[in-house]
């Protein structure tokens, strides 16, 4: 029976999940962008670089017969056969040779590419080695590109306003769109379909504007309202909503690539703290309804605007955040001018293919192959970024240079509130400040005489380091210089010398010993201030290093197994003197090891504790490196090594001791500042009155809690501009080291001027990017909406709007579109709700025969498409559902786990799951029910998702802990607002789920369904509760396909 229920409850869910699969359309067979993108940035220039110069129609010398600037030149082959077999990389030869393997050709005769290029090879071929390069190899003349020719191209004219066209079906049109629509199906000889039901319209309204469904509430408040304007106050009220701009806002972050952190850097990627603020800015200005061209200028050029501000800093971040590889100073001048040229690729190509339809980044290496674009003119783009200082991340957290300071509200009312306390003590400070100082110097005048002379009891080792070349215990290896160190003179290292002591003393693992001395670091390491050990033998005996800044103490028998390591929890500072005590009690354990700094004991871990064997060994007692490695750098003095343990007072009576001589015979006058302070910090400790001393610890702590806040004053990556201007040249190829012809700002010439009162910087590209008169800015915009809305453009290809790209379905509608967007003041939602208010929208999704044979890809949009909700909805919905939506809007995103079988789920918050737009957006680790329903990575930028139909989706559905979760939930609810009642129960699930009533039909299969699902595990044994079938059934419901697709 156990068997039954489980095959019964998959039975179900999978008719449920695929009642509506549909054929695969031809396009699915054909490559993604991303695919193309790929070929594009990996194959295509190592081609160019390393294999054109033999293997093309232009070659002197044709090699092999094998011509590889084309996708049929590939796939025919060569004297050799066939270079590329699509999806196989074990069969295609082209791979092969460039393994270099023994017993085959080994190509590019030059030298094998790197392991990288080959890797990208294997899995551009993996993928089906997508290829645009359609038409066959021939030799040709390169000819200049015909401009005013290439303006003739639709997509090049100014956009025009068109009246609208005559229909026969006068009643039929709502709006302007509606005449334009139904006029090309009239022309086919069919009419549109029927109007949805209230039901699916506001469920296709409430997911189109905000990405949740509608409360039973608001659907039965619809369906009853009968007044001809409901529909409209509809659309008006969900304009209005909050979640509006987090549904639209993340159409915006496909656009920008947004995530919040890189995939190239190795330890550098990532996260970028306040990444989320561009995020944010960006909902912000579509709930605002921040006109369109107003939008892009900012988010290329704010910090040139006068009336904008750190509220719109953030903006910078379409630019800013761009995936980009590692920078720094370590790194040759030509590898960081390779990383360059990569990084503002991606700019140039994030601009032109999300702002103006066109696929620029084609033209890095060589003349665009279809449109009228040169290579010369994708540089003079690009030189609008270059001057940008774009570092990459130095370092493994924190945001990447260039930043800019972005205080919020409560930053700034923090700082002040500090700032208000802090100048209230500062002004007691000052007035206590002369009877401070009396103080001090009447308890200098006293102390002298109470200084007790450093501990001399079982003294083995005493090097004052002052002279080594009067000494008889010290030999030098390598220059080590005496300079004036704390106590004395002292010995400086330079990272390449040592002292050898041929002292007899020995360390023992259970014998006492307490080392200390002045220690002046020059670095945080690793370097290795005292050894007597053995490299070559299990790192066998005793040390003190500096390891990322840190003191750590070994006493090693064998190297990590039979050992104690001991390490401070604080850091070490570098550049200064300080008291160093290492004392041990012989027990053989971490906890007998004590670490004194400044008489301080220091808190420290044991990663390593256990000493079973001896430590000692036949080697020298070193003084600035271990037995082989490891050099100090830096100064040290006054060494002293004891044969026993010393106390926390006695390390404390040491330290005060050599710091109060050393200081106090300086003459008051004669003290450097630094010793000043020191000598201060060290009264108020020990000897001030309570009350300064109290006082002055409440103005210290004061001063550094408000030094943090504004270390860590929010920052956001952006753009800002070099002050001296970086040169930019054409790259032969696309190769970063072949410099052509010098270039400078400039604009596409197939595309309107660039205005002479503009300025040449990236606030004049903006400015000439949402010219009234530009061609391509609002057309692409308002296509990529109208994608949006009904699934597919009037230009099907939204990011190509050139040559290669679908010439428009309805190129009438598109223009009016146009105009119409800038002349209402490129208004986003005035444009949606003109396209939502259409009878074209409000069309249901029925397919009559006549349409699947006239229209059969319904690019006459006679009926609404079904579309399966996007990742982002489909998660917000099943948690809407489940009534555990965290409404909190903004702020820092909600982090995701990295699980151990691979899974990267979000966490939850105490008031349940936040929208998944504020789930941090990690290129590396994507959440894995957003990327199993094509949530698209964001390197490149996406103009247009897939949607993709495979077997994991199904299967997360029905397997995922949190499905599973929300279903529980979602049952909960049922059971909580329906009561006991069977059929009541399953009416309210369905109005939950579908946002409709169930029929008679379902409402009968869902009881049969629930009793079955509720019957006993196994025979003879109790049952779980008739809840834990009801629990299953919703699961189902949430796995169907009703649930999945938006009528």
């Amino acid at each position: 029976m156990k068997t039954l229920r489980k095959v019964t409850a998959v039975i179900v869910c999978t008719s449920l999940f695929l009642c509506s699969a549909f054929p695969l359309s031809a396009a699915e067979s054909e490559p993604t962008q991303q695919q193309l993108d790929f070929f594009e940035k990996k194959i295509r220039p190592v081609l160019i670089q390393h294999c054109y110069e033999c293997h093309t129609a232009d070659s002197k010398n044709l090699k092999g017969s094998l011509l590889v600037d084309s996708k049929q030149g590939l796939l025919d082959g060569g004297d050799s056969g066939t270079a590329l077999v699509p999806g196989k990389p074990g069969e295609s030869l082209l791979l092969e040779t460039m393994k270099y393997g023994e017993d085959s050709y080994q190509m590019p005769p030059k030298g094998k590419l790197s392991d990288a290029i080959i890797a990208d090879f294997e899995k551009w071929i993996a993928m089906g080695a997508a290829d645009p390069r359609t038409e066959p190899s021939k030799k040709t003349a390169k000819t200049e590109i015909d401009f005013d020719k290439a303006r003739e191209f639709w997509s090049f004219q100014p956009p025009q306003h068109y009246p609208a066209p005559e229909v026969k079906q006068k009643a039929w049109p709502k709006n302007k769109i509606d005449t334009f629509i139904l006029a090309a199906q009239e022309a086919k000889g069919f009419t549109p379909a029927p109007a949805a039901s209230k039901q699916t319209l506001i469920r296709r309204a409430y997911f189109d504007l905000i990405g949740l469904p509608p409360t039973p509430a608001e659907v039965d408040a619809f369906v009853k309202d009968q007044s001809p304007d409901a529909y409209a106050r509809v659309i008006d009220q969900l304009l209005q909503s909050p979640h509006y701009g987090e549904r639209w806002g993340r159409h915006w972050l496909d656009v920008a690539r947004y995530a919040e952190d890189n995939t190239n850097m190795g330890p550098h990627n990532g996260p970028f703290p306040h990444a989320y603020r561009y995020r944010d800015w960006v909902v912000k200005a579509f709930n605002e309804d921040m006109p369109y061209d107003e939008f892009v200028i900012r988010q290329l050029a704010t910090d040139f605007l006068p009336e904008t501000g750190p509220e719109d800093y953030p903006a910078l971040g379409f630019m800013g955040l761009g995936p980009s590889y590692h920078k720094e100073v370590a790194l040759s001048q030509i590898t960081l001018e390779n990383r360059y040229a990569d990084d503002w690729e991606d700019r140039v190509d994030s601009l032109c293919r999300g702002l103006l339809g066109l696929t620029m980044a084609c033209a890095r290496c060589h003349d665009h192959k279809y449109d009228p674009l040169s290579q010369k003119e994708f540089y003079q783009l690009f030189a609008f970024f270059n001057n940008t200082p774009e570092t990459g991340n130095t370092h493994t957290v924190g945001n990447a240079k260039p930043i800019l300071k972005i205080p919020t509200k409560d930053y700034l009312d923090r700082e002040q509130q500090l700032k208000d306390e802090l100048a209230a003590l500062e002004q007691a400070h000052q007035q206590r400040e002369t009877q401070l100082k009396a103080q001090q110097k009447q308890w200098e005048g006293s102390i002298v005489s109470q200084i007790a002379p450093p501990a001399s009891d079982q003294l083995v080792i005493h090097e004052p380091l002052n002279d080594i070349t009067e000494s008889k215990s010290l030999t030098s290896m390598g220059q080590v210089e005496i300079k004036p160190g704390f106590v004395g003179q002292a010995a400086n290292f330079d990272g390449s010398a040592l002292l050898e002591s041929n002292t007899p003393f020995r360390f023992s693992r259970d014998k006492q010993f307490t080392l200390a001395a002045w220690i002046k670091p020059a670095s945080g390491g690793p370097i290795c201030l005292f050894s007597q050990n053995d490299d070559t033998n299990h790192l066998r005996g005793f040390d003190i290093m500096i390891r990322k800044g840190k003191l750590s103490v070994h006493l090693i028998h064998k190297w990590n197994s039979n050992a104690i390591q001991v390490v401070t929890d604080a850091g070490i500072r570098s550049g200064r003197w300080q008291h160093l005590l290492v004392t041990y009690d012989g027990s053989s354990t971490a906890a007998g090891v004590r670490i004194f700094i400044n008489g301080e004991p220091q808190t420290t871990s044991a990663p390593y504790d256990r000493l079973t064997g001896d430590i000692t060994v036949d080697e020298p007692f070193r003084i600035g490196r271990r037995s082989t490695s490891a050099f100090y750098k830096g100064a040290l003095d006054d060494l002293r090594i004891y044969q026993r343990a010393f106390s926390p007072d006695e390390a404390r009576e040491l330290a005060d001791s050599q710091f109060l001589n050393t200081l106090l015979t300086i003459p008051a006058e004669k003290r450097t500042t630094q010793q000043q302070q020191e000598l201060r910090d060290y009264f108020l400790k020990t000897a001030a009155p309570d009350s300064l001393r109290t006082a002055e610890n409440q103005l210290a702590k004061l001063r550094s809690r408000l030094t943090k806040l504004q270390k860590n004053i929010p920052t956001t990556m952006v753009m800002h501009e070099n002050e001296k201007p970086r040169d930019t040249f054409v790259l032969l190829r696309g190769v970063y080291d072949q410099h052509g012809e010098k270039v400078t700002t400039a604009v596409p010439q197939v595309l309107p001027a660039f205005s002479p009162k503009l300025p040449t910087n990236r606030l004049g590209l903006a400015r000439w990017l949402t010219s009234p008169q530009h061609p391509l800015t609002a057309r692409v915009y308002v296509n990529r909406l109208w994608q949006q809305l009904f699934g597919v453009g009037l230009v099907k290809t939204v990011g190509d709007f050139g040559s290669q790209g679908e010439w428009p379905s309805h190129p009438e509608l598109l223009d009016w579109l146009a105009v119409h967007f800038v002349k209402e003041g490129w208004s986003i939602k005035q444009l949606q709700r003109l396209i939502m208010t259409s009878q074209a929208y409000r069309q249901s999704s029925a397919v009559t025969p006549l349409h699947q044979k006239l229209d059969p890809e319904n690019r006459l949009i006679s009926r609404m498409p079904l579309r399966r909700l996007e990742a982002e909805e489909l998660r917000d919905a099943l948690i809407f559902t489940a009534d555990q939506l965290d409404e909190t809007q903004f702020g820092e995103p909600v982090d995701v786990e990295v699980r151990a079988d691979g899974l990267v789920t979000s966490r939850k918050t105490s008031a349940g799951w936040r929208r998944s737009i504020y789930v941090r957006h990690r290129r590396k680790d994507m959440p894995t029910m957003l990327e199993v329903f094509d949530l698209p990575q964001m390197n490149p930028n996406c103009t247009e998702r897939k949607n993709s139909n495979v077997v994991s989706q199904p299967l997360l559905l029905v397997n995922n802990r949190l499905v599973h979760d929300l279903a529980d939930h979602f049952a909960r609810r049922v059971r909580a607002e329906a009561g006991e009642d069977p059929q009541q129960r399953i009416e309210r699930a369905y109005q939950l789920a579908f946002q409709r009533p169930p029929t008679p039909a379902e409402t009968e299969l869902a009881l049969n369904s629930i009793q079955l699902l509720s019957l006993p595990a196994e025979e003879g044994t109790k049952s779980e509760s008739a809840q834990n079938g009801f629990t299953e059934y919703c699961h189902v419901l949430l796995n169907s396909a009703e649930f999945l697709y938006l009528d």
